[in-house]
């Protein structure tokens, strides 16, 4: 299959054929290379020359050659969305303005299809290159499927090329859905027949093509590594595993420092932090559908992130997604039907040893609309191992490394020297249209932060309501010196009481009124 026709040039990456990603990517395997076939080739070819040869000057005409393209992969027309290579000419053709649409066309375009003509070459020096990033671990291109720790690490150039596959709707769609992974084709995102369709998801495809021209413009030189981190179940004396209750009610872990934000937003925090993105289980969530959520948004000013979808399926209930490196595109004022972008974003952090920039984002999904579940013993377990699954720091709490457990070796992936000092940025996870008690979800963070080792959580609250009286809260709390163990038995008092129907006052009026009690 793909990885044995790479032959020499990717010998160190034996898998086995089912982790191969050739049947989900627009290339062939020929001999010991991998190619586009002579047609797609053809058609690139010529749109790299620019407008004036290939006549791709406006989105009507790009459609077609798109259709074109799509046919000679012998790509099913029924694996696109309803009317998306209208929703191209509805763009191109009428949305943005001429002078606008004259420079995508002009410059972006052949600019993406020369970087797509490199694609096949930029693999291969990306699997002769992907066992020596970390000493033997391999970090090759690959599907990360559920339970499977594991590490992917990319050039920037590269993700750019996929994300160009993606917008002109070449990787195939067969078998995704089996393997629990997303639609990563643009054709959902440009699917509208009318202007007055194209409203929602303007604002999204502008921030793409801005991406897009300001790769055309200048290609980035870093790298980003997605990882798949797992919590294991069962008990392991050499790793941290999947906790029972039982752990959380007799930890002595000191509480971490807390930080509130009622006003901006956790992707310009200043510090070094794991940055929380309010994750579907499917990574990525509707971020290429009409929908504008928070982590929606992240991934079209980041649209690096979106890579991940590509090779990374659904997480468990013991996993999380760790991303680092992705650079920031655009700006963006207002949120869900209010979300507009709002230009150009010069991304101005710092980079690390392995060229990734400083950004790290963790994905966590949150059970959704979990209702009054969410207080059962349960659902509490699973939100905080959820969290602690995405904020535990491996090299810190793993003993030694054994080459033969996945898990444990990614103690050797510590790509970061000062990993003790980096905190969690974060939010209302879970709360929203998930449905979640923010009450609750904060204290929950608080407990899997600090059990973690994190030193600090700064907390944005966006200005809920129902966050009003935290700080007043985490005084106290303080003041009592509690630990992981004593706050996570209060949660787990209150959530029985509520649940049971006992009380039907939020945990911070319960919380202050039991240590009033206790103190008196």
């Amino acid at each position: 299959m793909f990885f044995r026709k790479l032959g020499k040039a990717i010998k160190n990456e034996k898998k086995e054929d089912h982790r191969s990603l050739l049947k989900y990517l627009p290339l062939v395997a020929q001999s010991s290379s991998l190619a586009w076939p002579r047609s797609v080739e053809q058609e690139l070819q010529t749109m790299a020359e620019g407008p004036n040869k290939s006549m791709v000057n406006s989105g009507k005409v790009l459609a077609l050659h798109i259709t074109n393209m799509r046919k000679s992969l012998s790509l099913d027309a029924g694996d696109l969305s309803p009317n998306p290579l209208q929703g191209y000419s509805v763009f191109f053709d009428k949305k943005i303005s001429r002078e606008e649409s004259a420079k995508f066309f002009g410059d972006v375009v052949p600019a993406l299809c020369g970087l797509l003509l490199q694609l096949p070459s930029m693999l291969e020096t990306h699997y002769q290159n992907a066992d020596h990033v970390l000493d033997g671990i391999t970090t090759g291109l690959r599907l990360i499927a559920p339970q499977e720790a594991g590490i992917v690490y990319l050039s920037q150039e590269l993700i750019a090329a996929l994300l160009a596959c993606s917008f002109f709707c070449l990787f195939p769609e067969v078998d995704r859905r089996s393997k629990h992974l997303q639609s990563i084709n643009f054709d959902d995102l440009f699917s509208f027949s009318s202007m007055s369709h194209c409203t929602k998801r303007e604002n999204k495809i502008k921030c793409l093509v801005h991406y897009f021209e300001r790769i055309s413009q200048c290609m980035p030189t870093g790298f980003v590594s997605f990882e798949r981190k797992v919590l294991p179940r069962g008990h392991n004396p050499h790793f941290v595993s999947y906790p029972e209750a039982e752990y959380w009610a007799k930890s002595t872990t000191p509480l971490c420092s807390v930080e509130i934000h009622t006003s901006g937003a956790i992707e310009d925090q200043p510090g070094e932090a794991l940055e929380v993105d309010f994750a579907d289980e499917y990574i990525g969530g509707l971020t290429l559908s009409y929908d504008t959520l928070q982590e929606e948004i992240r991934f079209v000013i980041n649209p690096e992130l979106i890579a991940g979808m590509i090779f990374l399926p659904r997480m468990d209930a013991n996993e999380a997604i760790e991303i680092v490196g992705v650079e920031r595109f655009s700006r963006y004022t207002g949120y869900g039907p209010s979300f507009q972008y709002a230009g150009d974003y010069t991304d101005e952090k710092d980079f690390d040893s392995f060229k990734r920039r400083k950004t790290r984002v963790i994905a966590i999904d949150a059970l959704p609309n979990p209702g009054s579940t969410q207080y059962k013993p349960e659902g509490l377990l699973r939100e905080v191992n959820k969290a602690f699954s995405g904020y535990l720091h491996q090299c810190k709490h793993q003993a030694r490394p054994r080459p033969s457990s996945v898990v444990e070796s990614s103690q050797r992936w510590c790509m970061d020297d000062h990993e003790e000092k980096v905190g969690v940025a974060t939010g209302n996870w879970g709360c929203g249209v998930f449905g979640g008690d923010p009450e609750v979800k904060i204290m929950l963070q608080w407990l899997a932060i600090s059990q973690s080792g994190r030193p600090f959580m700064s907390y944005y609250t966006f200005g809920l309501q129902a966050l009003q009286n935290v700080n007043q809260v985490i005084e106290r709390i303080s003041l009592q010196e509690m630990n992981v163990g004593e706050l996570w038995n209060k949660v787990v008092e209150y959530s029985a009481e509520r649940f049971g129907r006992g009380t039907r006052v939020g945990f911070f009026s319960w919380l202050m009124a039991s240590l009033s009690a206790t103190t008196n």
